[in-house]
């Protein structure tokens, strides 16, 4: 039930649904209203009347792809019809967008007649560079896209059918390798007659699976020469003459086993029958045919992938549409010919048995990936696959003839794919799972917080920290049932906790000559301060950082956690740090959040902090200590101040890469930069030093709410121990961001 909530409200919070529309050009004044819309657009209409192919120049058709489906097939439900099929097909323009910057309108058709499809598929035509078919059902699907096909001048590719072929096309030539097993010497057996049954059969038998040596099984069992009950046109292809009429009898001696059918299809028996080091993709969605943990308990020798994340080789869809249609689009392709879909099947092979980088395996929590049976497919994260798969798809469409517009660099075009890998939620991610490699004890003094029982429950599903809750335990458990969570984590009440006395007399001990007495430390951990007893967690070694402020004002959080675990050794102070997450890039600003107006002491510690920061999230630091003058172009105190400041980093950090006094759009913009050759930046900055609380507050305030960027923090730095500040009326998303964060902080520390 939680989860079910947690997808509804995923979906309905805020905008409704998953997408929506923005304008790629400003409309801000006349001139551009003149310009986008009368008298102005009609000089592109006449250019396009002149020349049709001007649309790909001056509309955002080239970048433009339709994802069409009836609803009659929408997968693990089935026939749910046209409109409760939406859902999915938003999604499905996510993914697009998501992995190769794909523009996407989902087109809903009320209609199961498959002319009627084929008919307004053909209307859409002007307005579109590609046609995603999505969620028909077979056979239906078959004629649908065959008769598009001949009549449309534009791509036209049923991801169902070959989303999956190639993926597991690619997944298969790879684990023939790993076992030293010949294509052509091959017995495969395929259990599902449905799209992706069929286009798998086909693009195997394309690669050199020789089809006498192929059984396809459905429902009613093998698909045998002279069967007439539950056939069609598109099976009888793959009618054989064989006296097997079972799924049980086809497998006993098979190599290869494909599942495209339903849970459970596959059972021991079937996998204790099959040839040495069998291969078997069991590729059913939600649940497998057989699970990876039931096919290795009969024998050891299994090669399996599944469709499932939890597993390895996961034969994940994602790996291959946005990116085949990214080079579709680029060479503005006439079709996804034959030559285009093995082009990715070798891409995506070749990517498999090359040295993971540590990007990769870090997004999968630090795990090693190297090419073996446990790795025969890419990860559908990896960055990589853009820049291989759209590639090779272009230069297949080239080949092939079907390239209207070649590329004649394609370097060029490589460097040009990689400037599309935005980093916002990419970097997000990154942290996430770096969290989940290592998950920490982390510690919410607000524990009976609607939000952050909510956010618990996504940190404990996922595996990304393991939450302690602080609180009324009575008042905890009864706001999990009414919230409907399940949540299976401590929850300690400071009122009666076993640690209260200890922790009392270590808070006695460490502020006894502050002025307070033992009563009052006992009244703080028992009743007073939440914060308190869970700093004192973080101290004792009872928890691995702190993560509260959902309902408090930030000094509230930040004195407790000071008083009871205090700053680093030689810190004259601590500081504060936003990350922020643009498109196009990720950059620290500090301090915006404690030091209200340091010194150069405390300016030259917020950068070398800094620093830290972001190399322990894998980015290489690059400061830019600001001001409202260029290397000594105005005198003044201010300036002065942040001269010193750089001074200071230059003698105690000597590798870092930092320069100043410098204003902002001289750190950030590469031509402003250029013209000061002496400078130590190379490159535009990534961390942004200001000279105050005031100007750091501003400006991340402004670029979070005006300037789009997700504002990721408070980020607390120079604690002994990590102890992170939520921000209040902070969102759940946020709060599982912050916990992230602060595991990985707790990782390093």
């Amino acid at each position: 039930m939680a989860k079910i909530k947690g997808a509804l409200e995923y979906h309905s919070s805020g905008r409704k649904g998953k997408i929506e529309v923005i304008s790629s050009k400003p409309c801000l004044t006349s001139r551009d209203l003149s310009l986008a819309y009368s008298p102005g657009v009609a000089e592109p209409c006449l250019e396009i009347e002149k020349n049709p192919e001007d649309a790909y120049q001056y509309t955002a058709k080239g970048n433009l792809v339709a994802v069409v489906s009836n609803g009659t097939a929408v997968l693990g439900l089935g026939n749910i019809g046209a409109l409760a099929g939406k859902p999915v097909m938003e999604g499905k323009g996510v993914l697009f967008k998501r992995f190769a910057d794909i523009d996407v309108f989902d087109i809903e058709l009320n209609s199961e007649d498959p002319d009627e499809i084929i008919r307004a598929v053909q209307l859409l035509e002007p307005t579109f560079g590609g046609i995603n078919l999505e969620d028909i059902k077979a056979p239906e699907c078959f004629y649908i896209e065959e008769e598009l096909k001949k009549t449309m001048n534009i791509p036209v590719f049923h991801d169902d059918q070959h989303g999956t072929a190639i993926i597991s096309s690619a997944a298969l030539i790879n684990a023939l390798e790993l076992i030293g097993k010949k294509i052509e010497d091959i017995r495969i057996v395929v259990n599902g007659a449905g799209a992706s049954a069929i286009a798998c059969t086909n693009l195997a038998i394309s690669l050199g699976v020789k089809q006498e040596n192929l059984i396809m099984c459905d429902t009613k069992g093998v698909i045998y020469k002279g069967r007439t009950d539950g056939m069609n046109k598109y099976k009888e292809r793959f009618a054989v003459d064989t006296q097997l009429r079972t799924l049980e009898e086809a497998a006993v001696g098979a190599d290869v086993l494909f599942g495209l059918s339903s849970k459970g299809a596959f059972t021991s028996e079937m996998v204790r029958k099959m040839a040495a080091n069998p291969i078997i993709f069991a590729m059913a969605n939600p649940d497998p045919e057989i699970t990876p943990e039931e096919a290795l308990a009969v024998r050891g020798d299994v090669l399996i992938a599944t469709g499932r994340s939890d597993y390895p080789n996961q034969v994940n869809n994602v790996l291959g549409f946005p990116f085949i249609f990214r080079g579709a689009l680029d060479v503005r392709a006439t079709s996804i010919n034959e030559e285009m879909k093995k082009a990715a099947v070798f891409a995506l092979a070749q990517l498999a048995r090359e040295e993971c980088p540590d990007s990769v395996c870090r997004a999968y929590g630090n795990k090693k990936f190297s090419f073996g049976r446990d790795y025969i497919i890419p990860k559908p994260f990896d960055p990589r696959a853009l820049l291989r798969v759209a590639p090779a798809i272009a230069q297949a469409a080239m080949d092939s003839g079907v390239a209207r517009q070649p590329i004649a660099d394609m370097d060029k075009y490589v460097e040009h794919l990689e400037s599309l890998q935005g980093k916002a939620k990419e970097t997000m991610r990154l942290i996430i799972n770096k969290a989940k490699s290592d998950p920490k004890k982390i510690v919410f003094p607000e524990g009976d917080h609607e939000k952050i029982l909510r956010a618990a429950q996504v940190l404990v599903e996922e595996e990304i920290a393991r939450p302690i809750l602080l609180g009324d335990r009575k008042g905890i458990m009864q706001k999990l049932a009414e919230l409907n969570i399940e949540l299976d984590v401590p929850i300690i009440d400071p009122a009666d906790s076993e640690l209260t006395d200890a922790y009392a007399d270590e808070l006695y001990s460490l502020r006894q000559r502050k002025g307070l007495t033992l009563s009052e430390a006992r009244r703080i951990m028992r009743r007073k301060s939440r914060t308190h007893f869970g700093s004192m967690m973080v101290r004792m070694g009872d928890a691995d950082t702190l993560l509260a402020g959902i309902d408090t004002h930030y000094p509230e959080t930040i004195r407790p956690a000071l008083e009871v675990i205090g700053k680093q050794d030689g810190l004259s102070s601590v500081h504060g740090l936003y990350m922020m997450v643009f498109k196009k890039g990720v950059y620290f600003l500090a301090d915006t959040t404690v030091s209200i107006d340091p010194t150069a002491e405390e300016l030259a510690e917020t950068a070398i902090l800094a620093a830290e920061k972001a190399r322990m999230l894998d980015i290489e630091p690059r400061v830019a200590m600001l001001s409202f003058s260029n290397f000594g172009s105005v005198r003044s105190p201010l300036t002065a101040k942040v001269k010193r400041a750089v001074e200071i980093v230059k003698q105690r950090a000597p590798e870092l890469i930092v320069d100043g006094e410098m204003q902002a759009d001289t750190a950030v913009v590469p031509e402003l930069l250029e013209g000061f050759t002496f400078s130590k930046l190379d490159s535009p900055a990534n961390i942004l030093i200001f000279p105050d609380l005031n100007s750091g507050n501003i400006c991340y305030k402004l670029l979070h709410h005006l300037g789009g960027a997700d504002a990721i923090g408070p980020i607390l730095m120079g604690t002994k121990k990590p102890v992170h500040v939520l921000q209040r009326g902070d969102d759940v998303d946020d709060i599982v961001n912050m916990a992230a964060i602060a595991v990985v902080d707790a990782q390093t520390n």
